[in-house]
């Protein structure tokens, strides 16, 4: 593809890291909006806000896009796919702890990997990318992994749902890297998944039996626009920019950065300890990264 990189430069590692860490961040605010919101149905508002933020943005920036391109049927198939994402995440999470959860989820990396073999055979990962993955990998177990071995009751269905979710979450990155979807604008690409989302989520949320909006507070409703603004507006959209320039399999690697992050910033934000195993969980991570990103 004209313009697509090999590797990553500073800009994109630097632009990873930011984002991962409003990722990390998102965390903390859907725990703060859950207390007032459905989380299926907190997705769906967030999806639909995000929807006329990029649409309006999009329009502004005269991006062509009722233009046919041949993006209509991936573009219908990314909504679908993050649609289902979300529901097997939320579906998982009410058999499965969110700390057992999180080392299923982040799998999403590994999938994006094996997937590249047979879709984007230009991107196919060396000895080192594999190590490197499994060294940050590690860290989020060394982070997560305590409840794995404390047996609880259907813990093992959730954890299943999880890892459909990771798959889902795979496969809208290889769809939007394999389809027509790479030469599209982001903005395009973002507003396929954002409408899909906004207009499937509040039948999965009404299907799972989710009683919606129950107390619309400021701090709900700031977390809220957080969650519209920063991340499925901004931070997404720089994200779909980063897909179509860069390889997907050496930035899903910095997708380990965004469970640490979230500790982090329920530390700082929430008060919550930091123990000495988020700090070796970070190393672990970064030094992942480092050794998935050299150059090979």
């Amino acid at each position: 593809m004209q313009g697509a990189r090999t590797q990553l430069d500073r800009f994109a590692i630097g632009l990873m890291v930011v984002l991962c860490a409003i990722w990390g961040v998102q965390q903390v605010t859907i725990k703060v909006a859950n207390a007032g919101i459905s989380p299926l149905f907190q997705g769906s508002l967030r999806s639909l806000g995000a929807t006329l933020l990029v649409g309006l943005w999009a329009l502004g920036r005269g991006v062509p896009l009722g233009k046919r391109d041949g993006t209509l049927g991936p573009g219908v198939l990314v909504g679908l796919l993050f649609s289902v994402e979300f529901g097997f995440i939320y579906w998982g999470l009410t058999y499965t702890t969110a700390s057992r959860g999180v080392i299923f989820l982040y799998t999403a990396p590994f999938f994006v990997a094996l997937g590249a073999v047979y879709l984007l055979p230009h991107e196919r990962m060396h000895r080192s990318q594999w190590l490197g993955m499994a060294l940050a990998f590690g860290g989020i177990v060394a982070l997560f992994g305590e409840n794995l071995l404390r047996p609880q009751e259907k813990a093992w269905l959730g954890d299943l749902m999880l890892l459909g979710g990771a798959f889902f979450w795979a496969a809208t990155t290889l769809t939007v890297k394999a389809s027509r979807l790479s030469t599209a604008a982001p903005e395009k690409t973002l507003l396929y998944q954002l409408g899909g989302s906004a207009l499937l989520l509040p039948f999965l949320a009404w299907g799972l039996g989710e009683p919606g909006v129950t107390a619309l507070t400021l701090s709900v409703a700031l977390a809220l626009a957080f969650q519209v603004v920063v991340v499925a507006s901004v931070s997404y959209l720089a994200w779909f920019w980063l897909v179509r320039h860069y390889p997907a399999t050496r930035l899903s690697s910095f997708s380990f950065l965004t469970p640490v992050f979230g500790v982090l910033a329920a530390g700082v934000l929430g008060g919550e300890a930091l123990t000495p195993g988020v700090w070796l969980a970070l190393g672990l991570v970064a030094a992942g990264i480092w050794v998935a990103n050299r150059p090979g």
